[in-house]
């Protein structure tokens, strides 16, 4: 989730990386000019050496008008905002999606001013009255509502109406929540933090990403990221302002890239399939030939095949996950059966690598109401990351145990590259990949990002220890069995709804 350190630190980025293109530019120019100069002019080296500096001058000038109104459009976007909320006025607010560098961090910045302005105004005869008719207000280019102490909307601008397609008249006066009915990619959402800050804060900011905004009336689902300021001793009772940040091409596009891939991966299942049915009939055939080279070549084949079944089964489960069409059938499972069977599966991979996976399991777990097929993946993610970034360490260790809050907590633990703090947020992020070795470990990013929806969609939680160089620990918690089936017992133990990744819905919840 961004926050204004965050959009400030992405702006930096964009700023070094301008001037760096900038730079390069500027070199290969006066390398062409050179090599030109010496191919059609014959000049002596003073005549040489004045003509590259006439070049390098006329260079240098024309790069310092354009980087002078690069770098400075930010800073003249809040300006302009500034100016245009003094009384005086006299210029337009900004257009802000116009800017290519600093984009966020200004419309950040712009509605923290706003909620300035609205803090330090006179109080309104009714509440919104004097928003109604603010100027910077009503035409900030992004969606901002207000919102009272009881989440009841008293302002949204001509933005916001346009955004999610319901005039601002209607949506006066009405809970926040009834109008915008919004998905979160995680349990942190919007009221769970309104929630908590109201009794521990007086003023909060946070911010949310990939929020999905579900409309009525065949209006197209929009993806957003979410910022939110909180005010709890405001004197105009304006309590809660959030302002939305559009981003639903990109993140459409990610998705639709997803589904694409989908598509073309489930072809791929078939002929993989009769793959790993051929490599298990050639290892048996070999297996008494005494032939160690050949058996080394077949298991290398068969821990390639799994490694293909697992990237396959991660495509199409997030494609999935986006589409909501992820069904978990929860049932009564032993614990113990379920973490045995993933570390066999995936042991001959492990063996190829050199590793060890060592098992430490409690005696007398109590059973687990989860989705078989879709746990084990989780444990299989999480022991195929473990094995990719062991490094030279070979062993890795699978620990399961009931913890203080009485939940079911596996853990596995490698001893290899270890995690960057700086990159730690991000880890669980649908593409994400640890910059600094990408190029050296394959992965898609998915795999840690569909535990995670998986693991929530059990009522769980998935979380990591990790040191740079010393390696790592993802560690995920479910629910005993009978905590399952005492939360589903006004529904006749049939049926259990809860959300992963905010759009996993209508898990069924039986007893094999």
């Amino acid at each position: 989730m961004a926050s204004s350190s965050d959009y400030l630190s992405r702006t930096k980025r964009q700023y070094l990386t301008s001037l760096i293109l900038m730079l390069l530019a500027a070199n290969v120019i006066l390398i062409a000019s050179w090599i030109t100069l010496k191919t059609y002019l014959h000049l002596n080296d003073l005549g040489y050496s004045i003509a590259l500096l006439g070049v390098a001058l006329v260079l240098s000038f024309s790069l310092a008008i354009i980087l002078s109104n690069h770098l400075i459009a930010p800073l003249r976007a809040l300006w302009q905002l500034v100016i245009n909320i003094t009384p005086a006025g006299g210029l337009p607010p900004p257009n802000i999606d116009q800017l290519k560098i600093g984009r966020e961090l200004v419309a950040d910045l712009s509605a923290k001013v706003l909620q300035l302005t609205m803090t330090v105004a006179n109080a309104p005869n009714q509440p919104g009255s004097e928003l109604s008719v603010n100027f910077v207000a009503n035409n900030l280019p992004l969606p901002l509502f207000v919102l009272d102490p009881v989440e009841t909307i008293v302002f949204a601008n001509v933005a916001a109406g346009k955004y999610i397609g319901i005039s601002t008249a209607d949506m006066i006066g009405k809970n926040f929540y009834m109008v915008l009915d919004m998905s979160f990619p995680s349990e942190n959402t919007f009221e769970r933090w309104l929630k908590q800050v109201k009794t521990s804060s007086a003023t909060a900011t946070m911010s949310w990403e990939r929020v999905r905004l579900n409309v009525l009336d065949n209006h197209p689902t929009l993806l957003f990221d979410l910022a939110a300021y909180y005010n709890k001793d405001n004197p105009e009772h304006y309590e809660t302002m959030a302002v939305l940040f559009d981003h639903t091409k990109q993140y459409s596009q990610d998705d639709q890239a997803v589904s694409f891939v989908a598509l073309s991966v489930h072809e791929l299942r078939t002929p993989l399939t009769l793959l790993r049915g051929y490599i298990e009939a050639l290892e048996d055939e070999t297996k008494d030939l005494g032939n160690s080279d050949l058996s080394q070549f077949i298991e290398k084949m068969n821990a390639t095949a799994q490694q293909l079944s697992v990237f396959v089964n991660n495509i199409l489960n997030v494609a999935r996950v986006d589409n909501d069409q992820l069904q978990l059938s929860l049932n009564e499972e032993n614990w113990r059966n379920i973490v045995v069977d993933a570390v066999n599966a995936i042991s001959l991979r492990a063996k190829v690598r050199g590793i060890t996976i060592e098992t430490n399991i409690a005696p007398n777990l109590p059973s687990v109401g989860v989705d078989h097929l879709s746990i084990y993946e989780v444990i299989n993610n999480l022991l195929d990351n473990a094995i990719k970034y062991s490094g030279s360490s070979k062993v890795i260790k699978v620990d399961a145990h009931l913890s203080k809050e009485g939940l079911v907590e596996t853990t596995v633990q490698d001893f290899g590259l270890g995690i960057s703090p700086s990159i730690m947020p991000n880890l669980f992020t649908k593409f994400y990949r640890d910059h600094h070795n990408r190029s050296q470990i394959g992965g898609t990013g998915l795999g840690l990002y569909l535990a995670k929806a998986i693991v929530n969609a059990h009522g769980g939680n998935i979380w990591v220890r990790s040191k740079l160089g010393e390696g790592s620990v993802f560690g995920f918690s479910i629910q005993p069995y009978a905590s399952l089936a005492a939360d589903n017992k006004n529904s006749d133990n049939k049926e259990i709804t809860r959300g992963a990744h905010g759009w996993i819905k209508n898990h069924s919840l039986y007893r094999r």
